[in-house]
């Protein structure tokens, strides 16, 4: 549920120093990750522009954090197949599928967490929790898939052609742009409703 709570403001300074408007101290980064820990939502703005630079700065302490030992989450694989989505066709859909994702991983975590307390009673790798963890993210990608496949351009257009016997004459680009993006926007309407319905 959201919450009614105004965020608190963070002011960032051009010495780079953090100013918390709420408690009128100035913070760390590593305190800005507790906040984040402890549920508390804020927003950190540029003193001087004004500018809403939140998500710089949640970048930085996520950096941060991957910086120290044995505090890695992000795998090399994953980060570099996040940096190949950078300005590919398919980039306006990874920062839903992400968030529908960790939304959906929040939610089952206490399962999680109750397996893997089963698991490290047996075994000092946690074999259990992990097979829970695969599991989970296989039945996420799987509904990923299916909300895909509802909204699959190529496939419903290579359908069409395969009962009419002939190619279709191209669209002009302008039309496949703007069929392109209404499809999009249907299947982000498609993706919303099955994340309310999860």
């Amino acid at each position: 549920m959201a919450s009614e709570k105004e965020p608190t403001v963070i002011k960032k300074y051009a010495n780079r120093r953090l100013y918390h408007t709420g408690t009128s101290s100035y913070v760390t980064l590593e305190d800005l990750a507790g906040l984040v820990r402890a549920g508390e939502d804020f927003v950190v703005y540029d003193a001087k522009s004004g500018e809403d630079i939140t998500r710089s700065v949640l970048a930085q302490i996520i950096f941060d954090e991957e910086a120290k030992d044995g505090q890695n989450l992000l795998p090399i694989t994953f980060l570099r197949q996040l940096i190949r989505f950078y300005g590919d066709s398919m980039q306006a859909l990874v920062p839903r599928y992400l968030e529908f994702s960790m939304e959906n991983f929040t939610q089952e975590q206490n399962k999680f967490r109750e397996q893997m307390a089963k698991a490290f009673g047996g075994s000092a790798f946690g074999g259990n929790a992990l097979d829970a963890i695969q599991a989970q993210t296989r039945a996420n990608m799987q509904m990923f898939t299916e909300a895909f496949r509802m909204f699959n351009p190529f496939a419903a257009s290579a359908a069409a052609k395969a009962k009419q016997g002939a190619a279709a004459e191209p669209a002009a680009k302008g039309d496949e742009l703007g069929d392109l993006k209404r499809e999009l926007n249907e299947m982000r309407e498609r993706l919303d409703k099955l994340s309310r319905s999860k």
